[in-house]
């Protein structure tokens, strides 16, 4: 029992977990191992997924950011707003790059350097970006000029969009850094002990603004590529885009208490997040519904997550 128990916390469990969910959706769910559908489904969570990367590194340093969804909208603006303007697509992605960029270092500096908690810090710039979003629109969605604009999420390569590989490259490099390099070592012993981190001469204030700003970043490029899907800018989208990667996160095994993270977890949880919506519009599911179940993925996650933080004591 004690051997099982260890199983189904650990990384390995989410795996099975995923595994015989899979199973089952595909041998219940009508054209659910369809091509068609197949892509689809990794489609509609590259969103979640590309801005996961980096959400991972902003929880496992103690810190999270709910100003995603925001910042994926207003980044989307600009980089359409821009490119009209300018007739440059290049110039428009530079644009929203630099805008993610400046909303990524803003919250990392307030909450690093002033000592603000990343709670409120991060819900003031939600509401500040979103209101400049929709100050720079007017309100209303912003038409695409440039049919070249498209391109970015239309396009595919061996048969795959676009925005999938992008995803995967996101997941390759961001698992690369965690792993493998001093800064996601750091961002992992910020998060186990930032006091620690300190003595050891991890310099613990500039490291978190170096994870915000590339939360910013990523942002951008999410918002670029969703602003491509829907064919204009919405000042309005991705709303309640934060909880969602919060959930596949901590769902993936990142801990809310900060020092845990795995990417190929984080990979789970965001799939978990796509099929689960997936399935529900397969089977005419009211988008209603969708709501109640997101909420209980957002409190299956926390409630693996407690129960991984009081195992890995006892083990301690």
């Amino acid at each position: 029992m004690t051997h099982l128990k260890k199983i189904f916390l650990g990384e390995q469990g989410l795996v099975v977990i995923f595994a015989v969910a899979f199973i089952i959706v595909s041998l219940t769910v009508p054209n659910f191992l369809s091509e068609r559908n197949m892509l689809g489904l990794l489609q509609s969570v590259v969103t979640i997924g590309i801005i996961a990367c980096t959400m991972m590194f902003c929880l496992a340093s103690r810190d999270f950011d709910l100003s995603v969804g925001s910042t994926v909208a207003f980044s989307g603006m600009v980089a359409v707003m821009a490119s009209n303007a300018s007739g440059s697509i290049l110039l428009g992605l530079l644009a929203a790059v630099l805008c993610g960029a400046v909303v990524g270092t803003i919250n990392g500096v307030v909450i690093a350097r002033f000592r603000i908690n990343a709670l409120i810090t991060t819900l003031a710039t939600m509401q500040i970006v979103r209101g400049f979003a929709l100050i720079a629109s007017d309100g209303r969605a912003v038409g695409i000029n440039d049919p070249g604009f498209y391109q970015l999420a239309l396009s595919r390569f061996l048969g795959v969009p676009t925005p999938i590989w992008v995803m995967g490259l996101f997941f390759i490099v961001f698992g690369f850094v965690l792993n493998r390099t001093v800064f996601g070592k750091n961002t992992l012993a910020i998060g186990g002990n930032p006091e620690a981190s300190r003595l050891a001469g991890v310099d613990v204030a500039r490291m978190r603004i170096w994870i915000f700003a590339l939360q910013g970043i990523v942002c951008a490029v999410a918002g670029v590529l969703l602003a491509s899907r829907i064919t204009s800018g919405q000042p309005n989208a991705a709303t309640g885009l934060e909880l969602s990667v919060i959930s596949a996160c901590v769902l993936g095994g990142v801990s809310l208490a900060g020092g845990r993270a795995a990417m190929t977890g984080v990979i789970v949880g965001v799939l978990i997040m796509g099929i689960a919506e997936n399935v529900m519009n397969l089977l005419n599911i009211q988008a209603f519904y969708q709501y109640v179940v997101r909420g209980l993925i957002l409190l299956l996650a926390v409630l693996l997550d407690n129960l991984r933080s009081v195992a890995g004591r006892q083990r301690a």
